[in-house]
């Protein structure tokens, strides 16, 4: 070997060395819950995974759907989730000890309804008493919008028999399709679809809570809080950027909404307009929202006393903080 040969030689394995101990680049994993797969106001989960803007911030999200908020938070207990998207009235499980806190709210209104068998005579809300209508879990916003309507009423806390059977699309409709039950309060796209093929449809689209209400937060596990608070400043970043790219872009966020949903291409268009305004922007908490909710530990019997609702969320991880 020549000279010239052994000095190229010796470069090219110097060069080696120093790529083999340059470190990787590589996005942290992130686990994150949600109740639902196929509920609009938690799909902004999936569809910031699918267009890359978590990816954007160094994050990879692995993304678990359960039946119900209950069972997030039995995960989050378990350690097996970092953060979650979830339904606000989770903060209650933060009031009994859950170790995580709020750290950004997510929207004001739920995109769930009411949905009755299509040949149902039921027209409006009035017709729901002495019914049997089903709800996710004990505990799950899904009851206490259920619970808060019939106090709205003015009626009985039994004049309508409200019934936990769990999440899923196949188990709501099964439940109804058979008769076991009258109506079943979930998302509304899924009647808005059910009304295609006349197997179901909306009794009502969504629940009037009036402006003062958080439908949704996000949450974040103790441990990450304190092990890595910068993951969870990132996540909530892109989350809410993720969000203006929803509201710029409808006909790609219907595109992959879909691709979870399955609805026909007019239901996916429909659910955007009825359901992208309630989004918040900046995920500030207001007052307003946070006494609504507190209240409604109360009126569920989740909680035995009014919580100090500023211990159950936090504003450090805000875009801006």
């Amino acid at each position: 070997m020549t000279r010239n040969m052994r000095r190229g030689a010796l470069v090219l394995l110097a060069l080696f060395l120093m790529i083999g101990t340059v470190p990787s680049a590589r996005a942290e994993k992130l686990r994150v819950g949600t109740p639902a797969e196929n509920n609009f106001i938690f799909l902004p989960l999936r569809i910031g995974i699918q267009n890359g803007i978590f990816a954007k911030y160094g994050l990879d999200v692995e993304a678990t759907d359960f039946a119900g908020g209950a069972k997030v938070q039995q995960a989050i207990v378990a350690g097996a989730l970092d953060m979650a998207v979830s339904a606000a009235t989770d903060m209650a499980f933060i009031a009994k000890g859950a170790p995580e806190l709020a750290v950004a709210a997510g929207g004001n209104r739920p995109s769930t309804g009411i949905i009755i068998p299509y040949d149902s005579p039921m027209k409006t809300t009035d017709d729901l008493k002495g019914k049997k209508i089903a709800v996710t879990t004990v505990g799950s916003l899904t009851e206490w919008l259920m619970r808060r309507l019939i106090r709205q009423k003015g009626w009985a806390p039994d004049d309508v028999t409200v019934i936990a059977v769990g999440g899923g699309v196949p188990n709501e409709i099964a439940v109804m399709s058979t008769g076991q039950v009258d109506g079943v309060v979930a998302a509304a796209g899924m009647g808005l679809q059910l009304e295609q093929t006349k197997r179901g449809r909306l009794l009502i689209a969504s629940f009037d809570l009036g402006d003062d209400f958080l439908a949704e937060a996000l949450y974040a596990g103790t441990a990450i809080i304190h092990d890595n608070p910068d993951a969870v400043k990132r996540f909530v970043k892109a989350w809410f950027e993720n969000i203006a790219w929803m509201r710029a872009h409808k006909a790609e966020t219907v595109a992959i909404t879909r691709t979870f949903t399955r609805y026909d291409l007019d239901v996916g268009n429909r659910e955007y307009d009825l359901f992208m305004p309630q989004f918040s922007a900046d995920g500030v908490f207001h007052a307003a929202g946070l006494k609504t909710l507190q209240e409604s530990f109360i009126e569920m019997k989740l909680l035995d006393q009014t919580p100090d609702m500023s211990k159950l969320y936090t504003s450090a991880f805000l875009p801006g903080k």
